[in-house]
């Protein structure tokens, strides 16, 4: 039994060497060598099996809930252990808890769990001992590129940029000009000059 015990509420009966009769202790903690897994200490706490003793009781879910199994979301365990106080025959291995009808939002306090006959718990009953949470849900690839360029802005086309989309470069006296050539501003503006001073001569 000692190879395997953690060393939490297991009750012993000891023989003592010059004691006819036997004594209840519980076991409080068993050492165990790290090489060969050897027991090398084990402390016990003598009692009375007439008087209330406490003790931390592990805490195991029973059952799959509704949420997680649905709905896809996540069981939370905020208790691992459940301090409690009984005699030392109702004393428990372990309580377990029946998580199966949470949805997501659910919880179950303390104060909801049923413990066995003769057992109470030490803590506030408020605290909460399960809870079925939402499932994290991950923004796809698609929709983060399109805010990303969204919040980048509208896109700048350089000069060069706008030669190369063009197919061309400008002539000799485009580039002294700044003129791009048909359909740019300056070569309407010069088109106007031309036809004004054809009307000047007529006159």
């Amino acid at each position: 039994m000692l190879s395997h015990a953690s060393g939490e509420n297991i009750l012993v009966e000891l023989e003592i060497a010059g004691e006819k009769a036997t004594r209840t202790a519980l076991l409080q903690e068993v050492q165990h060598s790290p090489v060969g897994g050897d027991v090398l200490h084990v402390d016990f706490h003598a009692i009375s099996m007439d008087e209330k003793i406490q003790a931390d009781v592990p805490l195991e879910p029973l059952g799959v809930p509704t949420g997680v199994k649905n709905f896809g979301g996540l069981l939370e365990q905020n208790l691992r252990v459940l301090a409690i106080e009984c005699l030392p025959r109702d004393l428990p291995d372990k309580i377990t808890v029946d998580v199966s009808e949470l949805n997501i939002g659910n919880s179950i306090h303390v104060r909801d769990i049923k413990l066995p006959s003769g057992v109470i718990a030490k803590v506030q009953p408020e605290l909460t001992a399960f809870s079925v949470m939402a499932p994290v849900i991950e923004e796809e690839p698609v929709a983060a590129e399109a805010e990303a360029a969204a919040a980048a802005g509208p896109e700048v086309i350089t000069a060069e940029e706008g030669r190369r989309r063009n197919g061309g470069t400008r002539s000799g006296r485009q580039r002294r000009s700044g003129c791009w050539g048909e359909g740019c501003a300056c070569t309407s503006r010069q088109g106007w000059r031309s036809g004004s001073k054809r009307k000047e001569q007529k006159k």
